[in-house]
């Protein structure tokens, strides 16, 4: 389909790619992944011919389709709508739709046989190409992407830069290319369009290369992997856990070959100086050292994955209660976001806050922190609690003349420099990188210093509104791992699924205009709304805090009150669950087993099936589990 052969693109005396090979067949959904700076943009851009390469060869059909969503398509604007916007995707049926309108108006007038015919072709054509639907079509792109039909009818003008960029992304998926190339297309979306997203790129018959941090996102779209580092291109046949895994084996055996190969030079260095003394042996030595120059040398492995290797403390404890939301009532002229809505956050709880765009997270979140007081009700700040509050527009504070090191050293006197280095070098900046000034900083890096900046600060609650937006991989790692180590409370609103199942042990979501709160992972609430999604409202109701959960109810013991009899019966039943566990245990075991063949991440329909069916297996068995242990533990009281 698209064969790169000895790529190398330079830029000015660097090399972004050196002789890098890839070949790109048809139906392969690939993500495409590196550090910041390895050249993965640069990569799509030099596919679709945008950039020359120095050297090596781009080769494709030459009647290829590629659709290509970069973040240039920001700036793009139109007065028109964004229906008609999106159908610009239809070049062919717009163009025989406006033959069309001409020939009907000729046909006012003139009712030649040659002008019908000339209408029945176009019409026929039309017809064939399917475009009395794609009005349609355009509409349910639009819709899975988060437009109500009122946003249809706006121009594409009157929306923000995401906004916009959700269009050209239902333009680009309305052209079905051969090819599709997504640069970090989820950066905009929120966690609905995101899914819907998902299912409607597993669906898709044509290749995909995604460039994106998002690691779930990843995981549930692509079946390769191919890492950009060094200047070469190293393909992974699976998702990106899948790459995980592999990379870590690929790298032990390197440390290993390493080793065995720094333990031949070193015996070979001491043959040589040892040699070397003796005249008769100087052409054995030389000869060695020949053959040493010539080695191919194996590299160490580099550490890809840096760790947060400082603790963020604070000087005093909140109370149990952090936030007590009582009575919140929140509305706009357009919408109404809570009615009546109450919330509490304790101490030590880490919550994410998710749901769709426009539902209220962000006005939620606001009223937490005491960023908003145009409300009815009251939201109460807890004894002892120092909060800080980070959201993208804070980058625009900071101080673009200061050096980074500069930046912490005034908003974090208490540290000692070496403390706020080993802060920086956490968030990957560096050695001279502390002395930077924030105003050459791309936007990713200013979030990390801004990040950096939040997690100094003395506090006990944190807020975090989208903190990971402009992170790469590498920056979300680290952010999880201060969180897990922080001691303090946290309220979080991220996209990022994979940093919120690494974080968060309560889940709250909007619905009704109440605040809802799950007792669980992102995971866990994940699981548990697909199956609510499936059943009825009724089967599945919203589930309380894990404190005041119940057990579940036992198998009811028998009226006769004879002892003997109800163990027996008890036993009867409890062999019973025995088998069904066993039996649903073997299930989720299969297919886990078929999911785990690539060859199912071809067939997108059979896909969605198997993994609905998974999940909803994985709970039924966990919910037998929970009554064969409940029965079990009567039966151990009524026999002691």
């Amino acid at each position: 389909m698209i064969a790169i052969n000895n790529l190398t693109f330079e830029i000015g005396a660097r090399a972004l790619y050196d002789e890098a090979n890839w070949h790109i067949k048809p139906g392969e959904k690939i993500g495409l992944i590196g550090a910041n700076g390895t050249g993965k943009t640069t990569l799509l851009k030099i596919i679709v011919g945008d950039y020359k390469p120095t050297s090596g060869t781009v080769s494709m059909a030459k009647d290829l389709t590629m659709g290509y969503l970069n973040q240039d398509l920001l700036s793009y604007s139109s007065d028109k709508n964004i229906v008609h916007v999106a159908m610009e995707a239809f070049e062919r049926q717009n163009q025989l739709h406006d033959e069309i309108e001409g020939l009907l108006k000729k046909l006012e007038s003139d009712y030649s046989e040659d002008l019908l015919n000339k209408l029945s072709d176009k019409q026929h054509e039309f017809e064939l190409l399917d475009g009395y639907n794609i009005e349609y079509k355009a509409h349910e792109i639009l819709a899975g992407l988060g437009f109500s039909e009122a946003d249809c009818q706006r121009k594409l003008s009157t929306f923000s830069g995401g906004w916009r960029m959700r269009v050209m992304l239902a333009k680009i998926l309305l052209q079905a290319p051969d090819i599709l190339l997504l640069d970090e297309p989820t950066n905009h979306l929120d966690l609905p369009s995101i899914q819907w997203l998902e299912e409607y790129l597993k669906a898709f018959t044509g290749a995909i290369i995604i460039v994106s941090h998002d690691r779930w996102f990843l995981d549930k779209v692509i079946n390769r992997t191919v890492e950009s580092r060094k200047g070469k291109l190293t393909v992974y046949a699976g998702n990106y856990s899948f790459y995980l895994e592999e990379k870590e084996l690929r790298a032990e055996i390197q440390r290993g070959e390493f080793k065995n190969q720094q333990s031949k030079i070193k015996q070979e260095e001491r043959l040589i100086e040892r040699f070397r003394a003796k005249a008769s042996k100087a052409k054995m030595a030389q000869s060695r050292i020949k053959m040493l120059d010539k080695l191919e040398r194996i590299d160490d492995v580099d550490d890809d994955n840096p760790e947060v290797n400082f603790s963020f403390k604070f000087s005093k404890q909140s109370g149990r209660h952090v936030v007590t939301l009582e009575h919140i009532t929140k509305k706009y002229p357009a919408i109404d976001i809570l009615e009546d809505a109450e919330a509490i956050i304790e101490k030590g709880d880490k919550i994410a806050l998710i749901g769709a765009n426009g539902k209220g997270k962000s006005t939620l979140l606001r009223i937490v922190a005491g960023a908003d007081s145009d409300y009815k009700g009251t939201a109460q700040t807890g004894h002892n609690v120092t909060q800080t509050f980070f959201a993208q527009h804070q980058l625009e504070s900071l101080h673009l003349e200061n050096q980074i090191l500069q930046e912490l050293q005034s908003f974090a006197p208490k540290h000692n420099e070496t403390e706020l280095r080993s802060i920086l070098g956490s968030f990957l900046f560096t050695g001279d990188d502390v002395f930077k000034k924030i105003k050459v900083l791309s936007g990713g890096e200013k979030s990390r210093v801004a990040l950096a900046k939040a997690l100094t600060a003395d506090a006990n609650f944190l807020v975090l509104d989208e903190p990971t937006n402009h992170l790469d991989m590498a920056s979300v790692n680290i952010l999880i791992q201060a969180l897990q180590q922080y001691e303090g409370t946290v309220i979080v609103v991220s996209h990022d699924r994979y940093f919120l199942d690494n974080v968060a042990n309560k889940i709250w979501f909007i619905e009704d205009q109440k605040i809802k709160q799950y007792p669980g992972t992102y995971q866990e609430y994940d699981e548990w709304n697909a199956k609510r999604k499936i059943e009825t409202p009724k089967a599945v109701a919203t589930p309380q805090p894990k404190k005041e959960e119940k057990k579940p109810e036992p198998v009811k013991q028998p009226a006769d009150n004879n002892k003997v009899q109800q163990l027996k019966k008890m036993n009867q039943d409890l062999s019973k669950l025995e088998e069904l566990v066993s039996k649903l245990e073997k299930e989720v075991k299969d297919l886990e087993a078929q999911l785990a063949d690539n060859s199912i991440y071809n067939q997108a329909e059979k896909l969605q099936q198997l993994t609905d069916t998974y999940q909803l297996k994985k709970l039924e068995m966990r919910e037998q589990q929970a009554r064969w242990e409940a029965l079990a533990e009567q039966i151990m009281e009524l026999e002691g």
